[in-house]
């Protein structure tokens, strides 16, 4: 019984010496990316000051300041802070809408079954990517000290953020389109336009109207963030009250926020399934 199994091997050595003799540069390769990778774990940890102690006895701090958060309550400031919730839902909202209204056309450009040409293609994919790579917050930024603070700016910044992701998105939808209805338009006479408009647009507006709808709840929660920093909005609110130590405040505003983006979601989950319809699960 041993010796057919031997010849079996012999013949797999044989057939197959790369896998049985591997180098011994092969058979380390793995080990020492594993030891690399832990080795610059550790290295950050040590050079970003990291400090278990230190860790540890935040906790109870942390647990001291959860416990000073309860209950929530918005004192006589309930008034100002709807307020200031509806900005922000606001800022999400139109920087959302003027960013999916401008790259549209833009992702057209960006589009292969559009534009062939690499050479026309290739700048505009590089122009979305360059916007693409720098944060919301930065937009922010850049956009309070270009037009002042306010929701203004606010708006701006996800404008501007979100038009380089959505000419990424719409393009790569648009793509990835089924050529057919395209191809029949054309072998009926029609213009270029009439691709665009009748065999292409059908077929990619609910996608881009899914991935519009999903932004808006992403961009509520980004909203809230570059407030912070004086974009307005009920993130200017919670800057100013976690800055006073005022912790019950805090933990309505956040409740607030929690809510919103609850209900968001909610809806935007209705207008998503009346755009595309309800799919059977088999």
């Amino acid at each position: 019984m041993t010796r057919p199994q031997e010849v079996d091997t012999r013949e797999m050595r044989a057939r197959y010496p790369d896998v049985f003799d591997r180098p011994a540069s092969a058979r380390l390769a793995t080990p020492a990316m594993i030891v690399a990778a832990f080795a610059i774990l550790i290295y950050g940890l040590v050079d970003l000051d990291f400090s278990p102690s230190r860790f540890f006895a935040g906790l109870s701090q942390l647990g001291w300041i959860s416990l000073m958060m309860i209950p929530p309550d918005p004192g006589s400031s309930l008034p100002v802070y709807l307020k200031a919730l509806g900005e922000t839902l606001s800022i999400a909202l139109l920087g959302t809408t003027l960013a999916a209204v401008f790259a549209l056309p833009v992702s057209l450009l960006a589009a292969r079954n559009i534009v062939p040409s690499n050479i026309l293609r290739f700048p505009v994919r590089r122009f979305l990517d360059s916007i693409r790579g720098v944060d919301t917050l930065i937009w922010a930024l850049v956009w309070i000290n270009v037009v002042g603070l306010g929701p203004f700016a606010g708006v701006l910044a996800i404008a501007v953020s979100d038009f380089g992701a959505f000419g990424k998105l719409f393009s790569e939808a648009i793509e990835g389109a089924d050529q057919k209805q395209v191809e029949g338009i054309r072998a009926s006479g029609g213009s270029a336009l009439h691709e665009i408009r009748f065999g292409l647009l059908p077929q990619v507006l609910p996608v881009i109207a899914g991935q519009v709808l999903y932004f808006i709840e992403s961009n509520t929660r980004s909203a809230t963030i570059i407030g912070i920093v004086g974009a307005g909005g009920i993130g200017l609110q919670l800057a100013e009250q976690i800055r006073v130590l005022e912790w019950q405040k805090v933990s309505f505003l956040i409740l607030m926020i929690l809510v919103a983006v609850a209900a968001i979601d909610f809806i935007s989950g209705k207008l998503r399934f009346a755009i595309i319809g309800r799919r059977a699960v088999a």
